[in-house]
């Protein structure tokens, strides 16, 4: 099985640039799912039902979620569809689901975990006992298992590649919106990336209006940010999987720039 992840989309840009350049990429990789992270395709921050199904629209199969989840009220339309999964270390109480298991369009069953870090992010269950309680339901249906984390720190994502190492098809970070260039097999069978990327303004900071951003630095008040101008970049990877055993034989990152 091959899956495709694009990396945080970032406002229109970001879904323009997935509606110019999927198309293509996935004519090229052919993967079985396409999942992308989509908690700040609404204005660089949240998810709203319109936008959810442009995605769905524009060729992704499934959409993963982080800290700006709840930005927007907006989201309460849309989240108890089974293709959108926000982080499962939020309190139960909380709306929508961690996980779900999708069938792709050629029948094939892939698991997908949403998981939050804890490090300089708010405050949820522990990221790494959640994990690996979710695992005990979940491969009693299948053994292709795709986990994004989605974290501030490097180290807490490198743990959380060991601590899953064996035990899931890959672990791929997000949120941090800089690509790593660390991408590799661990011993046991498990693809992992420390970071994904982004999908947006290639010509901003994260995505967001870079004279906005110094100014913020420069005077240490906060500013109104606002979406960076320019042409986009599409960031994120490929991972080819046994789909008997579950491990990850391949992993790859792309970079595609709007021309």
């Amino acid at each position: 099985m091959i899956i495709l992840f694009i990396a945080d989309i970032v406002g229109q840009p970001g879904r323009d640039c997935v509606r110019r350049l999927l198309p293509e990429l996935a004519g090229e990789k052919k993967p079985d799912i396409v999942i992308a992270n989509a908690e700040n395709v609404a204005g660089g921050k949240g998810l709203t039902g319109p936008l959810a199904l442009e995605l769905f629209g524009s060729g992704i199969h499934a959409l993963t979620l982080g800290n700006h989840a709840f930005d927007r009220k907006e989201i309460d339309s849309i989240i108890g569809d089974p293709r959108i999964v926000r982080p499962a270390n939020y309190p139960p109480m909380v709306a929508g689901r961690g996980w779900t298991v999708i069938t792709t369009p050629s029948g094939k069953k892939i698991a997908i975990i949403s998981i939050m870090g804890r490090v300089y992010m708010p405050h949820t269950d522990c990221p790494f006992r959640k994990a690996s309680e979710i695992l005990e339901t979940i491969t009693r249906e299948t053994n292709v298992i795709f986990v994004d984390f989605h974290a501030e720190i490097t180290s807490e994502k490198q743990a959380m590649g060991w601590h899953l190492d064996g035990q899931v098809s890959a672990v791929v970070g997000t949120h941090t919106h800089i690509p790593t260039s660390d991408e590799r097999i661990l011993p046991g069978g498990t693809a992992y990336l420390t970071d994904a990327g982004m999908t947006g303004p290639q010509d901003g900071v994260i995505g967001m209006d870079k004279d906005i951003i110094i100014k913020k630095y420069i005077t240490g008040v906060r500013q109104h940010y606002a979406i960076a101008k320019g042409a986009s970049v599409m960031q994120g990877c490929t991972v080819t999987v046994d789909e008997t055993s579950g491990k990850a034989t391949n992993m790859e990152r792309f970079s595609l720039v709007e021309k």
